[in-house]
């Protein structure tokens, strides 16, 4: 496979196109909303507390905390045996499909299959996650260096424009049944039109992912070299390669100190994408018609996570020039200085608009920061034919900090009952991060 071919890399942005309707509609936009809807009584009552003993934000953190978790064990494996096999795109497809169908079987969801529907709901993580371990692992292989961050971020504003359009249809759905029939079906199946759009959402965003993913699947090459054709005990050589890439890491600076930095303010990145509507439909307040003080509208938590991918997809190009003209690292550390004072910002937010104006703080650093920062990685990794088991260990360190920041989000709502607590750890997350990038040197150092 020869590096810079464009159909290559145009295949290849095409899965971030199919797979971030994941990211969009399940993890941000209607799912926690119907989740928060299913959850509570018509006196907002939180039926999850009452019934299981957890309050209902705390116990959707857990399940994406046991799904990332899992994912971070799987992936040695699976890694494993794709470096020894060469065949990465299988296990693509294979994690592909698994959260394309749980996702579609989120359609089932309603309180009484509340347990069932968050295991599809951790499964569908899953699927996401675990697909990136070999999406991630492809760059490497297509682009040359010198063209990482452009082909990362591009990559990253593919995703942004294909989940916005998906959403944009679910919105019309959830809004707007009666335009697709949807109040009549809900009708005869004695339930309401909105909760019927949603389900058909979930459903929706499973097709997506699986049919945008073909372009992908017959472009990319079905087998790449294998790094190491003559392992024999696959299930645990992914395992020994992270021993080993933990061991070259001991031996340099640059890679090891950018590898701290990224697993702490990821925590934070991570946190804040996947639960922030969930913060929002506890604490964000607006004005009725009447001018009573309600909880934020399903339309404005829409709106503000529209405004987040719009803005999203100008960051990641941003941080591309602003990488090109200061470096990955100190663009970075502009990128993390940011979250800190949106940290600090959001422990103050309270109404509505505020909150937009916070979601397009978000959107301008989220994608940049994302994007950069796993090209950063394929830049500072050393020359190897062993991409799968470099990116499966940056991918452990990813799902790593996601579970301890979303267990840390569930953990300190479920102790302190008040959602701006986790406001104020998830802020740490970014100090801590931000004080790590500082120590990241210039060029690479070798430790004896």
């Amino acid at each position: 496979m020869q590096k810079g071919d464009r159909r290559i890399i145009r295949a290849w942005t095409m899965y971030d196109w199919a797979n971030s309707a994941y990211s969009l509609t399940i993890t941000s936009a209607i799912f926690p909303i119907y989740y928060a809807g299913i959850t509570v009584d018509r006196d907002g009552k939180d039926l999850v507390l009452a019934t299981y003993g957890v309050p209902a934000d705390s116990l959707q953190s857990y399940a994406l905390s046991a799904g990332f978790l899992l994912v971070a064990l799987l992936a040695p494996i699976l890694s494993g045996i794709a470096d020894s096999r060469g065949n990465k795109l299988t296990y693509l497809k294979a994690f592909c499909y698994t959260g394309a169908a749980c996702c579609a079987g989120l359609a089932l969801l309603t309180f009484d299959t509340l347990i069932p529907g968050l295991l599809l709901f951790m499964l569908a993580c899953v699927g996401f996650s675990g697909s990136l371990v070999f999406y991630d692992a492809f760059l490497p292989e297509i682009a040359e260096p010198k063209d990482h961050d452009k082909v990362s971020a591009r990559g990253y504003v593919m995703g942004y424009i294909g989940s916005v359009l998906l959403l944009l249809l679910n919105l019309a759905m959830v809004m707007a049944p009666g335009l697709f029939g949807i109040d009549v079906l809900a009708a005869s199946l004695g339930m309401g039109a909105g909760a019927l759009a949603a389900q058909l959402s979930f459903l929706s965003v499973g097709l997506w992912w699986v049919g945008w993913a073909q372009i992908p699947f017959r472009t990319l090459p079905r087998s790449t070299r294998a790094a190491h054709p003559e392992r024999v005990h696959v299930l645990t050589s992914g395992y020994r390669e992270l021993r080993k890439v933990w061991r070259q890491l001991r031996g340099t600076r640059r890679l090891k100190r950018f590898l701290s930095a990224f697993f702490v303010y990821n925590m934070g990145i991570q946190t804040v994408m996947y639960l922030a509507v969930a913060f929002a439909t506890r604490e964000i307040k607006e004005h009725d018609a009447e001018g009573n003080i309600v909880a934020i509208g399903d339309d404005s938590l829409i709106i503000s996570i529209l405004l987040i991918q719009l803005v999203a997809a100008v960051g990641a190009f941003l941080f591309t020039r602003l990488s090109a003209r200061f470096g990955n690292v100190k663009a970075l550390v502009i990128g993390v200085t940011f979250w800190v004072g949106i940290c600090i910002a959001a422990y103050h937010t309270r109404w509505a608009h505020e909150f937009y104006g916070l979601a397009c703080c978000v959107g301008l650093v989220m994608g940049g920061c994302q994007a950069l920062s796993r090209s950063t990685y394929a830049k500072f990794l050393p020359e190897t034919e062993d991409h799968a088991s470099y990116f499966s260990f940056y991918d452990v360190s990813y799902y790593l900090g996601t579970v301890l920041g979303t267990a840390a989000y569930g953990l300190v709502y479920q102790v302190t009952g008040d959602l701006r607590d986790t406001v104020v750890v998830i802020g740490s997350f970014f100090v801590a991060g931000l004080l790590l990038l500082l120590r990241v040197p210039r060029e690479e150092v070798a430790v004896a």
